[in-house]
């Protein structure tokens, strides 16, 4: 089981910290990939541990949840890789509340080795509040909402951090500067035959 640092509800209420940094973990064995790293997956669901920190903080914990018979489904997720992390490398978590309403909650966390304070990965997330009855979205209940508007609060008091709202793809100007470098200087044309 890993450590978790768990508040009563009444003194979670009360704190609000900007950012969250609470979850900590450490690299494990099993999620280390031919390249004697952190594998891209194991990312996923180390990222994955620091959401349900986050939800419990928030007040989405399990036994909100089973009591009011909902969950979260994750809608879009995006990952930046910055420095790799290795086996036995102790992690760090931070969360920023990015924009929430009353079935979304918009996010991003920041992966940092404890030890040498070096930003390895972000993952930018957007999760949905469904109904485990209907299995569709459903407003969060008033006190949960409530919460997440005293953490926007101090949130967006924070800056973004850069990752947010990045797309995927390589600059245009780029890539056709560097497909016709490929052709020139010595480089054979492929000839029709």
């Amino acid at each position: 089981m890993l450590p978790r640092c768990v508040l009563p509800r009444e003194a979670r209420d009360r704190v609000i910290d900007a950012p969250l940094d609470r979850y900590r973990d450490v690299v494990r064995p099993e999620w280390i990939d031919h390249n004697r790293h952190l594998n891209v997956g194991y990312y996923l669901v180390v990222f994955d541990y620091a959401t349900d920190e986050f939800f419990r903080w928030i007040g989405l914990d399990a036994t909100h949840r089973r009591e009011r018979a909902v969950t979260t489904f994750c809608l879009e997720a995006h990952v930046t890789y910055h420095r790799e992390v290795r086996e036995g490398d102790p992690l760090r978590f931070t969360t920023l509340l990015l924009g929430h309403d009353a079935k979304r909650i918009h996010y991003i966390h920041e992966m940092y080795h404890a030890q040498e304070g070096y930003l390895a990965a972000t993952n930018e997330l957007m999760s949905l509040h469904v109904s485990e009855a209907t299995r569709r979205s459903a407003p969060m209940a008033a006190e949960i909402l409530e919460r997440l508007a005293r953490i926007q609060a101090a949130h967006d008091a924070l800056p973004r951090p850069p990752q947010v709202g990045r797309t995927i793809g390589l600059d245009r100007r780029a890539a056709v500067v560097h497909a016709a470098g490929r052709r020139g200087a010595g480089a054979p044309r492929a000839e029709a035959g």
